[in-house]
């Protein structure tokens, strides 16, 4: 899963940043409203942490463009500003959470992680892929019925395509979703991701639907 990270503090940015990260999500981190709104604008992203007290151009400013632009990617919003005006403010500009500092990363982590459930659609964070079950809050997964270990990259790459019930994932979405801006980001490297993970599982657990990308279990309708 991939995340924005729009905070001007570079010692808030950097812990939370670190949070995301061992919670299994990529990160773009930007400090400036300016390029936080251009990001939004032409990067796909699952998520975004947006503070509102930015330079060059401030947080509900970047939202209403985004919203205004058809991005519809979830928004929790970080800010000292912690009066209830401020908060259905947010929300009422297009976020979809508020969480006012200071504020445990614990707390930070699950809000962001039930946003991106609810966009997908699901309800717990025990998430089933066929013969493979993720928990999503222990980062641990398991495999007709047994514990597995995966690695980082590994379970990213389920985690997102269990995000996206019903659909197929071209390899290049992928890409952008488990490297971010990353040079590892193309598609032959999520083609070598494939075939380890086939030949680590068994080939039924991942199918492809030829022209279209990766899934999960039953081929989609």
């Amino acid at each position: 899963m991939r995340a924005l990270l729009v905070e001007d503090d570079p010692d808030v940015g950097a812990d939370i940043a670190g949070a995301l990260g061992a919670a299994g999500f990529v990160v773009d981190a930007t400090e400036d409203g300016v390029d936080a709104w251009y990001r939004g604008d032409v990067e796909d992203y699952d998520v975004a942490v947006l503070d509102l007290g930015l330079p060059r151009l401030d947080g509900l400013s970047v939202l209403r463009r985004w919203r205004a632009a058809g991005r519809a990617f979830p928004v929790l919003i970080v800010s000292a500003r912690g009066d209830w005006t401020e908060k259905v403010e947010g929300i009422e500009t297009g976020a979809d959470d508020y969480l006012a500092k200071p504020f445990e990363l614990g707390e930070l982590i699950a809000r962001v992680r039930a946003l991106t459930r609810r966009a997908a659609g699901l309800a717990t964070p025990l998430l089933a892929c066929g013969r493979l079950v993720l928990d999503t809050r222990r980062m641990s997964a398991s495999l007709d019925g047994r514990p597995v270990r995966l690695s980082p990259l590994e379970f990213r790459f389920f985690d997102y395509l269990a995000h996206q019930p019903g659909r197929s994932v071209p390899a290049g979405e992928l890409a952008d979703h488990l490297y971010g801006t990353s040079e590892a980001a193309d598609t032959n490297a999520i083609e070598a991701l494939v075939m380890r993970l086939r030949r680590k599982f068994g080939a039924d657990l991942i199918e492809t639907r030829r022209g279209f990308g990766y899934f999960l279990g039953a081929a989609p309708a």
